[in-house]
């Protein structure tokens, strides 16, 4: 007996020492690694990488405050792009950074000169010369930039240079071409058209904005058209009795459209419906016209605007009711445009005013 219970308790003291000897066993040994799948491990892969923070310039943080100054003052969204935003951030500061300039006191005298020879010399975005009135245009809105820096308190100490305009002589058509380009057009509708442009001198953009009830009429029966033109300012147009009445016609006759514009396009949109006319729609129209009346010469809205004032000045309408009538908001734009007058002009002007006072 005294045998069995050593051999006994031999057992319950090497099980314990197997036990342990297992644990230490099974710790060394390697187990299986956790596998991910392929759409973890290709996430688990992808390494983050922080994209480097592009910080603006003080010149290009200028340009934006200036065009939301632009903006606060009334301007227009398409005269903001088109006359501002465009000539600054895609012309001017692609310069200024090939330059490395990135203060506006490095915007000295002779960097602005390097940025008007530069424009003068250098092919535009399509490859071809810039004309000086594209690089007078420029520059202008840079100059413009310039002098609101200044009155910010800017260090501004240069002023770009204008360059000088070729005077070119302006084109336009004659009462006799207007009458057979009207005459041409297959419809009222573009009849109408082609002689509230040439009779009014209204912007194409203008002509597209009128309204059904933009026709006003004074107690003394004299007629007038609103017109709404740049920077949504209002003015009076004088229309002829005559005209007057080929509206109220048109108006009449007008297909039934969900729209208040007075034009619209003559032909239905895949909706079912008839859309404001637009500016394309009009110069696509005065382009057939000119091509049926065999007026070999580009006809575009803007000529007829030409021949109006033209033709008010040889008949010797004051300059500064053209101005308002036109939307100028001085005579800089009727000085510079309408020096083609002869002295043929001017004499028959003054002769009008001699014998009126008799």
């Amino acid at each position: 007996m005294g045998v069995e219970t050593c051999k006994a308790a031999s057992n319950c003291v090497r099980q314990p020492l197997l036990s342990i000897a297992l644990l230490q066993k099974t710790a060394t040994m390697s187990l299986p690694l956790y596998q991910p799948s392929k759409r973890v491990a290709a996430v688990a892969s992808i390494s983050v990488v922080s994209s480097p923070t592009t910080t603006s310039s003080s010149l290009e943080v200028l340009i934006e405050d200036y065009l939301a100054s632009c903006q606060a003052r009334g301007l227009s969204p398409s005269t903001i792009k088109q006359s501002y935003r465009y000539s600054l951030v895609d012309v001017f500061l692609p310069w200024c950074r090939e330059q490395k300039i990135t203060e506006i006191g490095e915007l000295n005298q002779r960097a602005l000169d390097r940025f008007t020879g530069g424009l003068l010399s250098k092919p535009g975005k399509y490859g071809k010369q810039l004309s000086p009135h594209s690089v007078h245009h420029y520059v202008r809105s840079v100059r413009q930039f310039l002098n609101w820096c200044k009155s910010e308190g800017e260090d501004v100490t240069g002023k770009p240079q204008l360059p000088r305009l070729p005077q070119k002589v302006v084109e336009v058509l004659s009462r006799d071409e207007i009458d057979r380009l009207e005459a041409a057009a297959p419809n009222d509708r573009d009849k109408l058209i082609i002689r509230l442009l040439a009779d009014t001198g209204v912007r194409v953009g203008e002509l597209c904005g009128l309204e059904m009830n933009d026709i006003i009429t004074a107690q003394d029966r004299r007629a007038f058209l609103k017109v709404r033109g740049k920077g949504s300012k209002e003015r009076l147009v004088p229309l002829s009795p005559s005209l007057v009445r080929r509206i109220d016609r048109y108006r009449r006759a007008r297909p039934d459209a969900h729209t208040d514009h007075l034009f619209v396009a003559s032909r239905r949109n895949p909706q079912g419906e008839y859309a404001p006319l637009q500016q394309s729609g009009v110069l696509q129209l005065l382009r057939g016209d000119a091509e049926r009346a065999g007026i070999n010469r580009r006809v575009h809205p803007h000529l007829l605007r030409h021949s109006f004032a033209t033709e008010a000045l040889r008949r010797g309408m004051n300059p500064i009711q053209l101005a308002q009538l036109l939307g100028h908001s001085g005579l800089r734009m009727i000085e510079q445009v309408y020096a083609h007058l002869n002295a043929v002009d001017g004499y028959d002007a003054v002769m009008r005013m001699l014998t009126s006072e008799r």
